[in-house]
Parts: structure tokens; sequence; C-alpha cells
């Protein structure tokens, strides 16, 4: 029997209980629409956090998380087409969706009646080997490394759709709250759509990333920027910062909330949502979201930011970023590089 090492969860717990247990696992079968991957890198996201944690409901236990997986396709099922060994691809948090629904239908599979996430629904890439739907995979970017590209395939696809909910114009000015993975990346977008960008986080060290990354302003989430926002992203996941960056918007200005966790929203006065200011969720992503951003990526060219780690070490990486101790992306390194 052919295994594999994988980080497993099998109760969720507080991340400082290290909740995921490496084993040793059967290396998994494809089915006819499936591709079988060998993991080269898996970025760690906020919502492994969550998942570990407990605080999304967890369809299926043991559960193996991570969902920002560049892979070489090893095995394919028999009616896959449009994938062969030996590719790069990418596998991101949508995993599958039924493309039979009014939101399918319409384009938001985002928004499935039946959808299935990666790191949820299904087994992740916290492991030397990930099975994956070939027609939700990706053909990634020729010059970025697996390190490199790990993070594009969560923080910054979605990064990328906060942005257009937003409804920010090239040239206008974005307030992004929270500095990590994701907003990382999205300030290297919205610098590319000469956008005035606005940065609030506590964190000193990303204050200091902010502005090497081209932010003409940093403070924190209570502070008032210089000028009134058309448009800003939260990142981070706590509700007491709404007030604070509806606050800064400007009258018709948009605030998309890019949480899918997120603590309590505070009671708000109605003028601060008054002169028709839009507040607005980011629910997962969609195929088109990665296929156009990861267009994009090489065409600025992104450059991210990461701190990589042995698989072994997953729960100390989960344990840094709720401390917010990393800077830009934390990577597991799984395999060698293509």
């Amino acid at each position: 029997m052919a295994v594999m090492k994988a980080m497993v969860l099998h109760e969720p717990k507080d991340i400082e209980e290290n909740p995921l247990v490496l084993e040793e696992l059967e290396i998994p079968a494809v089915k006819e629409d499936e591709v079988l991957l060998k993991v080269l890198a898996c970025g760690v996201c906020h919502t492994d956090l969550h998942t570990v944690e407990g605080e999304l409901r967890l369809p299926k236990l043991p559960i193996i998380p991570g969902h920002q997986i560049v892979g070489i396709v090893v095995d394919k099922g028999p009616k896959v087409r449009n994938r062969n060994p030996g590719e790069r691809v990418g596998v991101t948090w949508l995993h599958s969706s039924c493309g039979k629904c009014e939101y399918c239908r319409k384009g938001l599979e985002n928004l499935c009646d039946d959808v299935k996430f990666t790191g949820l629904h299904a087994h992740g890439g916290y492991a030397e080997y990930v099975i994956a739907k070939a027609d939700y995979t990706f053909p990634l970017p020729e010059d970025m490394s697996d390190i490199e590209v790990a993070p594009l395939l969560c923080a910054g696809i979605i990064g990328y759709r906060s942005l257009k909910l937003s409804e920010i114009q090239p040239g206008g000015s974005l307030g992004l709250y929270g500095f990590g993975a994701s907003a990382h990346i999205a300030i290297q977008v919205a610098k590319y759509w000469r956008c005035r960008v606005f940065v609030f986080t506590r964190s000193d060290a990303h204050k200091e990333h902010a502005s090497e990354l081209g932010a003409v302003w940093v403070g924190n989430p209570k502070d008032e920027p210089p000028e009134k926002l058309d448009s800003a992203v939260i990142f981070a996941p706590a509700g007491w910062i709404v007030p604070y960056a509806l606050k800064a918007l400007k009258k018709g200005g948009t605030l998309a909330i890019n949480a899918i966790h997120m603590s309590p929203i505070p009671e708000l006065d109605y003028r601060e949502i008054y002169f028709e200011k839009t507040v607005r969720s980011v629910a997962n992503l969609t195929r088109s979201d990665a296929e156009e951003f990861l267009k994009l990526a090489s065409r600025i060219p992104l450059k991210t930011s990461t701190e990589i780690f042995p698989l072994h070490r997953a729960n100390e990486v989960l344990q840094k970023l709720k401390k917010s101790q990393i800077k830009g992306a934390a990577v597991l390194k799984i395999s060698p590089e293509k």
C-alpha cells in the first residue's frame, strides 16, 4: 500500500493544543473526473485556523486542511481531458459546485446551493498528495516559484474579488483594514490600478510592510485617514472595525468585508451608513476570479512575501498566524519544486 504523510484534524480545538496530527495515510485513488496531485507547496490561510478551531461548521471529520495548493499531476481519471501528468496546477478553496442551481447559472458558483470547499468538505493540501476535481484546477504563472504562487490561490484571488466588490476604480482612494497575506497582495493590485492606498493595522511590522509596498498612509484601525475613502476592504475578522471603516468612507462609498468568520458587528449609528454607503460581504471565489487574477498576477507582476515551513510544523504556523506573527503569507513546503 502506497502511503503519504498528512496533518490531520480529528477534533477541532484551540490551536495552542496542537489539534493537527502528523499521520501516514493511504494515497487516494482518482475517480473519473479527478486528478491526483503530488503537493509541492500549500499556503496557510486564516480560514484554516477557523477550521481547526471549529469556528466553521465541519461537515467532515477527520479532515486534512489546506486550500492554497500547488501540485504536479501524477494521475487522472478516465474522463479528464484538460489535465495531463507532469503539469503544474493550482487548487483553490472552491472544490466543486453543482453547475445547475440559480447561482451557478448566473456565474455565481461561489454561492452555489451545493458548493464544496477544499480542506473542509474534501481533503486539502496539508499532505504529500491530494485529489482535486480536474475542472477546478488552474495552470499557474510559469515565472513564479511554487512558494511564491501558493498564496495567490486564496489570499490573492479572494483579495482580488474583494477589490472588485468594493467597487474601487482606477485612481481612487482605498482603505485596507488588516495587513496579512491577502492585503499584502491586494495592495499591489490596487497600486497597479494607480489607487492611493491607506492601510489600517495595529501591528508595527505590518505597518512597515505596508509602507514598503507603497501605502500613502498607515495607521491604526480606529484612526481617521487624512482623506475620505472611495472604497474599503476589511481583511481582519473583527466586527468592531466596521463602524470605523464606514466613518472613513465618502458618501456613496462601498465597504467590502473579506471574512468567512467574524466577531459580532456592534450596533451602528444610522448616520455612519447614511448617504448611500454600501456594506457587503465577500463570499468565497469563482473560477472566473481565479483565471482573471492569475493572468493579472503575471502582468503586474505580483511579488509575494512568504515565510516557509515544513509540513510537520503546521500547528506552529497556525499559532503564529493567530498572533499576527507572519509577515506576508506562510507556506508549507511539502515536496521539492518541479
